[in-house]
């Protein structure tokens, strides 16, 4: 390759950059000045964030191939990036106090954090599989030790061995789908497939039907469909609350960020085969993650398997392949990022020292006890059900509206009625909160104030979509035009 043909675009890569000086100085800040509280490493990880995310709003309207054809700057990668960087702004904030009471405030958090969001947005501004795959392990990385960073509790080691685990296996299908795809079409640009594939069918190159598949498989597992979405209940309720919560919205926007770039755009002319596959992987993550949520009496589990619900409300979008489809899974992320991280957020605040508030039960009179944080959990608990007008309800009905208009009206009926059944454990848990009595006499953690302004940006943000969606919809419309290349 010519050196001197490389574009090298600095400031395409700015947040990339921003984002990674601040992990460093952070780990530099606790080396040389250490201290026993920590809080100060949080407010530089939020000063970076916003740095990054000031540097993500010059990017957009930009539209070119940088390093070597293997990264992407465009609205697309744009619009993910700044859902990384909102969502690991929030977590942060949320994270001061909590760390504190859990034992894991340690500049290694907060350098993790910064580190697995460089992986999200090396996904979603891949254009390359091999960039793609970078990302994919930098983020998996960060999150197998941020999930075990609570070294004295035995389930914090064992969500990070299971996660690690099967996130090896993961990845290692995910790798071999590139290497057969390579094989398939001689190139591992995704316009080089994009046109490869256009001049192909499954039938006549088997080699390609394989290389599809086993990247599917490890798509399925960074978003957590069904069947590939076993470890998420256990990871979930293993690690620290705030690192749930990041994963939770983090990992699987990254993951079907490049999902989407990689089959609806560049795998489109192969749409009426993969279609049908997706089809069923819609259906069986919306039943399951649903079905499985209404036994649920540990608050980070019913989160968990909602997580997978919503998984699959977001693949019925990209059945549909359109361009609503596409747009409609855009927005429901930056939606999803800010009700779920709302949730996670009031369970993270409550609590004693070293112990958290895991059983539903446990919430029984916080509506007297804590209006406030009931009150935004009720918020949370509409949302996510999609309950009119929240941004959860928005967000919803553009991707059935996007199954709809592409024809698949059984998918939507089906998406329609699983979500009817999460109403059931949603509103159970704000049955819980306001018309149960509690056993017994719980004390409340003392909140700080940077997480309660998270909490307050995150309901805001959650009605403010709902209330006035249409910028952001636009945005998100935008965000496909010249998608790719």
């Amino acid at each position: 390759m010519n050196v001197a043909a490389i574009n090298i675009s600095l400031g395409g890569i700015g947040p990339l950059l921003i984002l990674s000086a601040t992990a460093l100085v952070v780990l530099a800040i606790d080396c040389f000045w250490p201290s026993e509280r920590r809080s100060h490493l949080a407010y530089v990880t939020v000063a970076g964030c916003l740095v990054a995310l000031g540097a993500t709003w010059r990017l957009w309207g930009a539209q070119e191939a940088v390093f070597g054809r293997m990264i992407i700057v465009d609205n697309y990668s744009t619009f993910f990036t700044g859902i990384f960087i909102v969502g690991t702004t929030i977590t942060t904030l949320l994270s001061i106090g909590y760390t504190s009471r859990m034992g894991i405030d340690r500049a290694e958090y907060y350098a993790l954090l910064l580190f697995a969001t460089v992986g999200m947005i090396m996904m979603a501004q891949g254009l390359n599989l091999i960039t793609i795959f970078l990302g994919l392990e930098t983020l998996s990385i960060s999150l197998y030790i941020l999930a075990g960073i609570q070294r004295q509790r035995a389930a914090s080691i064992e969500a990070s061995l299971k996660y690690f685990l099967l996130g090896a296996f993961s990845s290692a299908f995910f790798l071999y789908g590139v290497a057969l795809t390579y094989g398939a079409t001689g190139s591992l640009d995704l316009e080089h497939i994009t046109r490869a594939v256009g001049e192909t069918t499954f039938a006549s190159k088997p080699l390609l039907l394989i290389g599809v598949g086993l990247m599917l498989i490890g798509f399925g597992f960074k978003v957590a469909t069904v069947p590939f979405h076993v470890w998420t209940p256990d990871v979930y309720e293993g690690a620290p609350t705030s690192v749930t919560a990041f994963m939770s919205v983090g990992a699987k926007a990254a993951g079907f960020g490049a999902f989407v770039r990689v089959f609806s755009i560049s795998l489109q002319p192969l749409s009426p085969d993969w279609t049908h596959l997706l089809w069923l992987l819609a259906v069986a993550t919306m039943v399951v993650g649903n079905v499985m949520a209404i036994a649920q009496t540990n608050i980070k589990r019913l989160l968990a398997y909602s997580s997978i619900a919503h998984a699959g409300y977001v693949v019925v979008a990209m059945v549909a392949a359109s361009a609503l489809g596409t747009s409609s899974v855009l927005f429901y992320l930056l939606v999803y990022t800010f009700m779920n991280l709302g949730a996670f957020g009031v369970v993270l605040v409550l609590g004693r020292q070293d112990e958290e508030v895991l059983a539903i039960d446990d919430f029984a009179g916080l509506g007297r006890r804590a209006p406030a944080l009931a009150a935004a959990m009720a918020l949370f608990m509409f949302a996510l059900a999609g309950i009119p007008p929240t941004a959860g309800f928005v967000g919803k009905f553009y991707i059935f509206s996007a199954a709809v208009q592409g024809g698949f009206v059984g998918l939507a009926v089906i998406g329609v009625l699983a979500s009817l059944v999460s109403v059931y454990y949603y509103f159970r848990v704000v049955v819980v909160m306001y018309f149960m009595e509690p056993a017994g006499e719980i004390p409340l953690a003392p909140r700080s104030a940077p997480a309660t302004v998270a909490l307050v940006i995150a309901a805001a943000a959650t009605l403010a979509l709902g209330l006035f969606p249409s910028p952001f919809i636009t945005a998100a419309s935008r965000s496909l035009v010249a998608v790719l290349f």
